[in-house]
């Protein structure tokens, strides 16, 4: 299902044919519960009804008509998405035939094709050892080539220091001008400090932290004597799998790591999607598709507070 091949033209045609065609007709063309852009154009005030948004209130109107009223705004369908980009030298591994590296490019060009055709500009920022890549946001399919081109023709750094996402964050930060639509697409395997400025980044922006995985960092099967090399500083030991304990030191702390980094994503505010090289690409869209209708609902579902007749529940239809 992932790329294997380099050339741009022919992964966009196959991902064209074999998953937005599906996703065509999985999603029937809505993909409004993928993509909406951030109006904030005021056009009118109406009476609340049940399971408006409780922020779009106006309590001014609602105090002196003694009737609750929102706010109606203008949506703007367009939507800039920017795409950035972790590919530093742990992304390079897959226990399969499958890289993390590979699944980062093909789902970057559904996403990137999906959100061009409706005419929503498509940006990238790519770390290796550093952010030594920008790509203007723009639209259009020839420039979902280009942002392909460039990830395949990037040699694999090889270096001696670990992956730093917070210069990646920094950076983003400083070069998205306007609210935008944020794919944060990394292993997050990377020195401690990414955290803090990825909530500052989800103050201004809409972020999906995109989440790449392989099932082999999860657990350790039985395949005996082994060497293992850190990608990252290409350090190498001797590893005995066929030890029982060892397997479960291993999974135990990959436990714990899955632990810290969901309560990272938790604190920042940002919506996690997990991707594997594993995983069936329309199958993990698909997925990505209900997290933001259930993101949605959360954000769109609170209802009436009690002093205005209601509760404080949040609702999911």
């Amino acid at each position: 299902m992932f790329t294997s091949v380099r050339d741009p033209e022919k992964i966009l045609l196959r991902l064209e044919w074999t998953v937005i065609r599906r996703l065509d007709g999985l999603l029937h063309g809505d993909y409004r519960s993928l993509f909406r852009g951030f109006g904030i154009d005021l056009a009118d005030l109406r009476e609340y009804q049940y399971n408006d948004d409780v922020r779009h209130i106006d309590w001014n109107v609602t105090a002196r008509l003694q009737t609750p009223y929102v706010r109606v705004y203008n949506e703007d369908r367009d939507v800039t998405a920017w795409f950035l980009l972790d590919l530093s030298p742990s992304v390079s591994f897959g226990s399969e035939r499958v890289q993390k590296r590979s699944v980062a490019i093909d789902f970057v060009a559904v996403l990137a094709r999906l959100l061009s055709r409706y005419g929503n500009p498509v940006g990238a920022l790519f770390y290796g050892d550093r952010v030594d890549t920008m790509i203007p946001a723009r639209g259009g399919r020839r420039h979902v080539l280009h942002i392909l081109s460039r990830m395949l023709s990037r040699a694999e750094p090889s270096r001696a220091a670990p992956t730093n996402l917070k210069d990646l964050l920094l950076i983003g930060r400083q070069v998205m001008p306007r609210r935008s639509l944020v794919f944060v697409v990394s292993d997050y395997i990377s020195a401690p400090g990414w955290e803090e400025p990825l909530g500052h980044l989800a103050r201004r922006h809409e972020i999906v932290a995109v989440r790449l995985y392989d099932p082999l960092e999860m657990a350790l099967p039985d395949l005996g004597l082994l060497v293992v090399q850190d990608a990252e500083t290409g350090e190498q030991v001797w590893v005995d799998t066929h030890d029982r304990g060892f397997r479960k030191r291993f999974a135990a702390a990959a436990e714990r790591r899955e632990t810290a980094l969901h309560s990272a994503f938790g604190a920042a505010g940002v919506d996690a999607f997990e991707l594997s090289t594993a995983d069936d690409l329309v199958d993990a869209i698909l997925r990505f598709a209900d997290l933001r209708k259930r993101r949605r609902q959360l954000s769109a579902g609170g209802s009436l507070p009690q002093h205005l007749g209601g509760s404080h529940d949040v609702h999911l239809a």
